[in-house]
């Protein structure tokens, strides 16, 4: 038994064989991930039943797992507010930085070739999608217990 909470082997084996720079898509339940995924990417289906388990879920098991470098929200056409989801990610991640893109731009963001993970998830939020850049282990940090 692993001493980190993060237990999934599919994840694991994807964020394993990531390295500084790679991304890792964070999906809601509307995303076209058959569609919109980067072609080497290994895409995990946690999306058992609608609201069973959200973006924000699986971000705060992965925030503890592997360094978060920058970050990227898929936001609504301009002049509709900010989705909560929004909001909630920018404040679990600070300080990294956290950019916009509009749904078709973040649809081409998710198909590059860097994107290591794709992580589907139940959220039935509306834009609640995250792409994440994995940064670098700061030299003498280990993994808590």
């Amino acid at each position: 038994m692993l001493l980190t909470e993060l237990l999934h082997p599919g994840i694991l084996e994807a964020l394993a064989g990531a390295g500084h720079g790679a991304r890792v898509l964070l999906a809601d339940g509307h995303y076209p991930a058959s569609t919109a995924v980067g072609e080497r990417a290994r895409t995990v289906h946690l999306n058992l039943a609608p609201g069973t388990l959200d973006v924000t879920t699986v971000l705060d098991v992965l925030l503890r797992a592997l360094p978060v470098e920058s970050a990227q929200v898929m936001v609504p056409p301009e002049g509709e507010p900010e989705p909560a989801a929004v909001a909630e990610y920018r404040s679990r991640l600070a300080p990294v930085p956290v950019g916009t893109l509009d749904r078709f731009a973040f649809y081409d963001a998710a198909r590059s070739p860097d994107l290591a993970l794709a992580v589907v998830t139940g959220d039935t939020r509306t834009y609640a999608n995250l792409l994440l850049t994995i940064g670098v282990r700061a030299e003498g940090t280990l993994t808590p217990r």
